[in-house]
């Protein structure tokens, strides 16, 4: 049915462009403004009073050398990025203004990406997107109204490339530190029979981590076909990832670390019969996503233009895990007390799809959006026991132990407008409903006798979301805003995982910005400041759970507040300076823990975890006739690893500069090269960006014990890296 509703869709909007007069020749002016229809409703504009940073097609070809997608944008405000593997590649994660990644919404074509269950965008299913992207762009806070899940720190909208107008083969490669290589042939056809084009992407990038044995082969790729008219076009895009990684996300303590060196990984370890220590070689997360979204763009004539996408996600995979002695029980071996190694499968199928629409209307005072998303996912988790390593049992190999599955459906509409009001005075509102299915039939991924029939959690979420601002155009150079926004979020299903009572609740958040903006030729500059006011906020304990994933859990009372700079100087042609720091205060107002006896401890007003104070990024670069080179600086302050202000359980700030060259020219029968070479890390700083933390306190509130683990990131390392486009 699925892919019916698809040919069909696509028939239709063939039909409609065929059936209209002759159109004259597409112009690149006229392709750029088809192909922003899709994300006019969801992007901020120059009037929006929000604060976001637009990244273009150059400055991320800048960066893109074969890092994830987080660490491409990690020098954009309030932005903290954490790599398992210590080297940028593989399972990456992002954070913006202390908020994690399950809270930040991300779309592709204004389609949504984040996983409808964990609400988290896995980006090593995505290697290489961001050669295929035109721009994206990062809104910090609550946002305009979106599609797909709420955003809680902040929104990322990527918009794929536009379809080439003129042929173009571009070969890019990229070989470095710990065996990393990066390997992406990129094509497109032109504009064919004036209508037509066709452009496309392979990529393969891997890595053996700077981590002991966290390795990464990543393969992907990208094909878009269009048709365009005058005032239509018409596009069918796919792209998939496939992942194979060594899990490294258990991470080790520092005492562990002392003893086997910065790069030890506990993952896969077990003891053989003669006693010695040895790691599972197929310890390793494996996953197959494919995407499909047919876009239909079209302008109505008279400020009127709207866009319909159909998507649909399809994903596979599984990890494999040696579990050292563990209880046959807990597996669905009855009837036996024996505690045996294992090796065990976890795994998971799901589908994704539905549509996305709106409706645009831009003339004179008024520029205004109506639209809205109904989508639909279904997972299947089920788990299977490959091998009992040591007892002898029966029912083996491939004994199935849990099978479950979730269900979740969205429907959601937004209008919003920005209307001119007086001399530079505009005023926003956007307004947002979402209703919200969600039924699992088990969070907990357990074995058990009895067959699992019905939901155990069966939850339906009704939410309004407001959101209203002023901007005021002083003159050519000055501009200000300030805007107050409400957004509601539903749990996610590790939320729900080992059965909390009370029941997980839905979070709110109210969001107040003020900002102010200088822009010339010469020099830009801004100011932004924001109050994030949470109830029942979501916040990582820094625990994690029986499968090694960070837990959430809801807290009264919290805020984020802070103030965002941005400035970027070019004093002269061949030099220039671009600068943001973020100073901010993120505080659960009551936080309260269980002491060793079960004793409820308040500990006041605490610091957030994984949310630092300080953040200051600084980039120097200087061109001169195709050599390029830029500084660039990060500097992220202490952050907690728990909530309540214990100093033993902290990541300490850190200051890490990268380094990069390159030189662009021509030659006769090729557009352009590029050759160079980036230096990561460059004084080789020690530090760490993530890390699992929890202690337990006597009934006085006096420490009793700590435990940590910390993910170290690789000392200095660097990329060297070609591209030839023709």
């Amino acid at each position: 049915m699925k892919k019916i509703a698809l040919i069909l869709a696509a028939t239709a909007c063939l039909s409609a462009t065929h059936a209209a007069p002759k159109e004259e020749k597409i112009d690149t002016l006229r392709t750029y403004e088809l192909q922003n229809v899709e994300v006019l409703s969801t992007r901020a504009g120059r009037k929006t009073p929000v604060a976001y940073t637009t990244m273009d097609k150059q400055q991320i070809k800048k960066l893109n050398h074969g890092h994830d997608i987080p660490f491409l944008l990690s020098l954009t405000p309030g932005v903290t990025t954490t790599s398992d593997a210590g080297n940028g590649i593989g399972y990456t994660s992002i954070k913006v203004r202390g908020t994690d990644p399950s809270r930040i919404n991300i779309t592709a074509n204004g389609i949504p990406i984040n996983d409808a269950e964990s609400s988290q965008v896995f980006f090593v299913n995505m290697g290489d997107f961001m050669s295929s992207v035109k721009d994206v762009q990062i809104q910090r806070g609550v946002g305009t109204s979106t599609n797909g899940s709420a955003a809680f720190g902040a929104t990322i909208n990527m918009q794929t490339d536009a379809p080439s107008l003129t042929p173009f083969i571009t070969l890019s490669t990229a070989a470095g530190s710990y065996g990393t290589h990066k390997e992406s042939l990129l094509f497109g056809s032109g504009l064919l029979a004036d209508h037509w084009s066709f452009n496309g992407r392979l990529s393969n990038i891997g890595s053996n981590g700077y981590i002991d044995r966290a390795s990464t082969n990543l393969n992907s790729y990208f094909l878009q076909g269009a048709y365009t008219g005058t005032n239509t076009m018409v596009k069918l895009l796919t792209f998939n990832g496939t992942e194979k990684t060594y899990m490294a996300w258990d991470y080790a303590t520092k005492e562990q670390m002392e003893k086997f060196g910065r790069r030890y990984n506990p993952c896969g370890e077990y003891t053989d019969v003669d006693g010695k220590t040895k790691y599972y070689s197929n310890q390793t997360d494996n996953y197959h996503q494919q995407n499909y979204q047919l876009i239909w763009n079209q302008l109505l004539g008279g400020g009127f233009n709207f866009n319909i996408g159909l998507h649909y996600t399809a994903g596979f995979g599984y990890y494999e895990q040696y579990k050292a002695g563990a209880a046959l029980a807990d597996y669905g071996f009855t009837g036996t007390t024996l505690f045996s190694d294992i090796i065990r499968r976890k795994n998971l199928s799901n589908d994704f799809y539905g549509a996305v629409y709106a409706v645009n209307y831009k003339r004179g005072r008024w520029d205004a959006s109506v639209g809205g998303a109904i989508n639909r996912y279904s997972g299947r988790h089920f788990g299977n026991v490959i091998s009992v390593v040591k007892a002898p049992v029966e029912n083996y190999p491939d004994t199935e132990y849990y099978r479950n599955k979730a269900e979740k459906s969205e429907r959601s509409f937004y209008g919003k407008v920005n209307v001119d009001l007086w001399r530079g005075l505009s005023a926003y509102v956007d307004l947002q409903y979402r209703h919200i299915d969600y039924r699992i039939q088990d969070p907990n991924d357990n074995y058990s006798a009895a067959a699992k029939e019905g939901w155990l959690y069966d939850e339906h979420y009704d939410f309004f979301n407001p959101k209203a601002g002023l901007f005021y155009q002083f003159n050519p150079n000055h501009m200000a805003y300030a805007s107050f926004a409400i957004s509601h979020r539903e749990p996610t299903r590790n939320d729900f995982e080992g059965n909390p009572t009370p029941k997980p609740k839905a979070e709110r958040m109210t969001d107040w910005e003020l900002g102010y903006k200088y822009q010339s030729e010469r020099l830009s500059a801004a100011i932004n400041l924001y109050h994030m006011d949470y109830k029942d906020q979501f916040v990582l304990t820094g625990e994690i759970n029986a499968i090694g994933e960070m837990i959430h859990r809801n807290v009264g009372s919290s805020y984020r507040e802070g103030i965002e700079l941005q400035a970027a100087w070019k004093p002269l042609d061949w030099f220039k300076w671009d600068a943001n720091a973020s100073f901010s205060k993120n505080r659960a107002k009551d936080w309260t823990v269980k002491s060793d006896n079960g004793k409820a401890l308040s500990f006041g007003t605490t610091h957030l975890s994984f949310s630092p104070d300080v953040i200051f990024n600084n980039i120097f670069t200087f061109s001169y006739k195709g050599i390029e080179a830029g500084l660039q600086s990060q500097y992220i302050g202490k952050q907690y690893m728990t909530n309540d202000d214990n100093e033993n359980l902290t990541l300490d700030d850190y200051c890490v500069t990268n380094l990069d060259l390159s030189y662009t020219f021509k030659l006769k029968s090729v557009k352009s090269i590029t050759v160079g070479a980036t230096v990561y890390n460059l004084f080789s700083k020690k530090y760490f960006t993530n890390g699992y933390a929890s202690a337990g306190y006597n009934d006085e509130g006096k420490e009793s014990w700590t435990w940590a683990a910390y993910s170290p990131q690789a000392p200095i390392n660097f990329l060297a890296h070609l591209s030839i486009t023709l």
